[in-house]
């Protein structure tokens, strides 16, 4: 089923629209959740509770377009949100370096006018991401997004771990000077 119609059937507050989007994407999310929070079972728990708040969400959201997306972006924050609650004591190290290595190029939102320029910011880094060629913009995404470690993207790729380095490293020190011309102060 197309991904038109399983939010129609979303529209419609029709039950099967959970069945349909678990078939489609079901194993996509999970192994994104399971990237992030390395356990099978909580990743499973991330699966089911995108399932409901995408029924939650749509409406008022019709992402007839961009389902995986939409559905991908809410399990990413269950998931981050699920790390965070394990091991609130004591912080993934992994979450900490990765936040450390763009904390140097992408401004933290300190205060309620900057949560505001949220979307601008967002719309800045995507036309970034565009100037990427397609490699350097996966290698990116990967680590930042899908949080893969170097070795993984290394492997996916067919790099070496000291080319996934380097690109991760031209890429932030790019985005910086990006996010500098689009007048962010960093």
């Amino acid at each position: 089923m197309d991904d038109q119609s399983i939010v129609e059937l979303y529209l419609q507050r029709d039950e099967r629209a959970i069945r349909e989007t678990s078939e489609k994407y079901g194993s996509r999310l999970r192994s994104l959740a399971y990237g992030i929070v390395e356990d099978a079972q909580t990743a499973e728990e991330c699966e089911n509770d995108t399932y409901l708040e995408a029924w939650n969400s749509i409406p008022p959201h019709e992402p007839r377009d961009y389902l995986y997306a939409f559905l991908a972006r809410i399990t990413r924050h269950i998931a981050l949100n699920r790390c965070r609650d394990r091991d609130r004591l004591k912080r993934r190290a992994l979450i900490c370096e990765l936040s450390a290595e763009l904390e140097q190029c992408i401004p933290a939102p300190d205060d309620e006018g900057c949560r505001i320029d949220d979307m601008a910011l967002s719309q800045a880094i995507n036309s970034f991401l565009g100037t990427l060629d397609e490699e350097k913009r996966n290698v990116f995404i990967r680590r930042y997004w899908y949080l893969d470690s170097v070795a993984a993207i290394s492997r996916r790729f067919g790099l070496s771990q000291s080319k996934v380095k380097t690109t991760l490293f031209r890429c932030r020190n790019r985005l910086r000077e990006h996010l500098e011309k689009e007048g962010y102060t960093l």
